[in-house]
């Protein structure tokens, strides 16, 4: 069996393909369950994202890619002999990818604290300040490469992404108050955010392109409209 929950653009998710084989169903059949969901369509659109795979012989089929929120509404009613095993190891590894997640996120930000204690003690111990200004210019540049590192690494925090979706939502009203038109809005606003800042969620976007994300948002226009 292949892996059941891996990392995703600094998330952890599942797939309905290993999903269908782990609860001993058809996949076709987990593919019906997840479209006949009777969640909100921003449930669906944060935590089900519909993807493709390939065959041996090359062709492509429909799948999806899941949250841990995503998985757990899917599987929440799948019984079986071995169904609550997987539950469980499910639950298991989605645990040990987040803490994977933030200990790299960690690892990365000891390395930048390390790194400036190293550069104050040069600068404490340099006799000579040609020394001095060398070293602190080699340090310098590490700290920066570190600094990007950390920057690409960090997405939005709970609270920035409620501040993104409340813009979204904000935007989209602004042209329709029509509760289908308006569900066809979400879709092509997050769509095109994920496009725009090239990733998978709008979760995925860093904290550094926050602002940047908000005046996207706040200047954005639907294609019918423009």
């Amino acid at each position: 069996m292949n892996q059941l929950v891996f990392i995703e653009n600094n998330r952890p998710v599942a797939d309905s393909l290993t999903v269908a084989e782990a609860f001993g169903k058809r996949h076709d059949n987990v593919i019906k369950d997840i479209r006949s969901l009777e969640c909100s369509q921003e449930f669906s659109l944060l935590n089900f994202e519909e993807s493709t795979y390939k065959t041996e012989r090359g062709r492509k089929y429909p799948m999806f890619i899941m949250t841990e929120r995503g998985f757990t509404l899917l599987v929440m009613g799948y019984t079986g002999p071995n169904a609550m095993e997987f539950k469980e190891k499910y639950i298991e590894e989605f645990h040990k990818m987040r803490e994977q997640i933030q200990n790299n996120k960690v690892q990365v930000l000891d390395e930048k604290q390390s790194l400036i204690q190293s550069m104050k003690l040069t600068i404490e111990t340099a006799e000579k300040q040609e020394q001095m200004q060398d070293v602190l210019s080699q340090h310098q540049m590490e700290l920066g490469k570190l600094n990007s590192k950390v920057d690409e690494q960090i997405t939005l925090y709970h609270g920035e992404q409620r501040r993104l979706q409340k813009g979204v939502a904000r935007r989209v009203y602004e042209f329709t108050d029509d509760r289908e038109e308006a569900s066809g809005l979400f879709r092509e606003i997050y769509r095109e955010i994920k496009d725009r800042f090239g990733v998978a969620s709008y979760k995925d976007v860093k904290r550094k392109d926050l602002q940047s994300a908000l005046a996207y948002i706040e200047n954005w226009i639907p294609r019918q409209v423009s």
